[in-house]
């Protein structure tokens, strides 16, 4: 790992948030947003400007982006399905436009209703609103690493839409592991094959913790030399058209894990925990992330706060 300066994005706000089944107060959702600029995150996905009926809990994206401090170092981003969509966004003054597809057919006509081909084919409209705004876009695909209906995916499948990506002019790819199907191998062939095909295109990888080996498979992604990572507060999140999915990798736990191999990431972690802590009393039920409760390796406690020992 030669690379000492590792860009992690906050999608809490938006991937977290979507899964919670009790409607977040808008006023809260931008208190977090602050809180997370605050903490020093070089980029926030704030919301989706998604279809209210679709996902009620993301209804507000217009509203938030109205009422949060923003700040030249920070990106703030949203995801975006469609051309109405991509018009909102830039009413909004969003900084940068997100647009997702599933690496497989049956993933994505049970996410977006869509095949693959008449996505790209949304996208191009979507391009083109974006660019008469100068807006950028950063190109996601889903089930990258794996497909809860049609199993592997190719990597090669991978390196073809990254280049479609390219052609249309977007920043880079980030390849999502929406059911936790990653594995350090799995990784390296989709990595590789990406640069094979998309030489100098960006990489940015999305774990999720469904198996347990998100961290494993970062530090992958770190020995390829891959710099930029995505994750969630408290370790929310879960796509809900993928069968038993379950959190992102946990932020606070990337956060602790870098900064511990003496990797940059610009980010507090004592904040970072303040506002996992905040978010599960908001949601009012556990979140897994678990350096938001042991706090970091050196915390230090007084003797008083612990019992001895006795009978010994």
């Amino acid at each position: 790992m030669e690379n000492k300066n590792v860009k992690v994005t906050e999608v809490g706000p938006r991937d977290g948030f979507q899964s919670e089944k009790t409607i977040l107060k808008t006023e809260d959702k931008v208190e977090i947003i602050n809180n997370l600029i605050s903490a020093g995150f070089p980029r926030i996905e704030v919301s989706s400007f998604v279809s209210p009926k679709a996902i009620p809990q993301l209804a507000d994206a217009s509203t938030i982006l109205e009422n949060v401090k923003k700040d030249k170092n920070t990106t703030l981003a949203a995801l975006v399905p469609n051309a109405r969509g991509a018009f909102r966004a830039a009413e909004a003054k969003i900084d940068e436009i997100v647009v997702f597809l599933s690496a497989s057919e049956s993933h994505n006509k049970k996410n977006v209703n869509r095949s693959v081909q008449e996505s790209l084919l949304e996208f191009r409209k979507i391009v083109k609103i974006a660019e008469d705004n100068n807006i950028p876009i950063q190109g996601d695909i889903a089930t990258a690493f794996g497909c809860p209906f049609e199993g592997n995916v190719s990597p090669k499948r991978l390196g073809e839409i990254s280049k479609e990506y390219k052609i249309m002019g977007f920043k880079g790819v980030t390849l999502g592991d929406t059911t936790g199907m990653a594995t350090p191998t799995v990784v390296t062939e989709a990595v590789n094959s990406i640069r094979d095909m998309v030489p100098d295109f960006e990489i940015t990888l999305h774990f999720h913790n469904t198996r347990g080996i998100g961290l494993a498979n970062v530090m992958t992604g770190l020995n390829l030399g891959i710099i930029n990572y995505e994750s969630c507060f408290g370790g929310m999140g879960g796509c809900p058209f993928a069968p038993n999915a379950t959190g992102n990798i946990c932020s606070e736990d990337l956060i602790y894990l870098l900064h511990e191999m003496g990797i940059e990431t610009g980010i507090n972690l004592d904040k970072l925990i303040t506002i996992a802590k905040k978010v599960e009393k908001l949601v009012g039920h556990k979140l897994p992330g678990q350096v938001m409760k042991a706090g970091p390796r050196l915390l230090s406690y007084s003797m008083n706060d612990v019992p001895t020992a006795v009978g010994a």
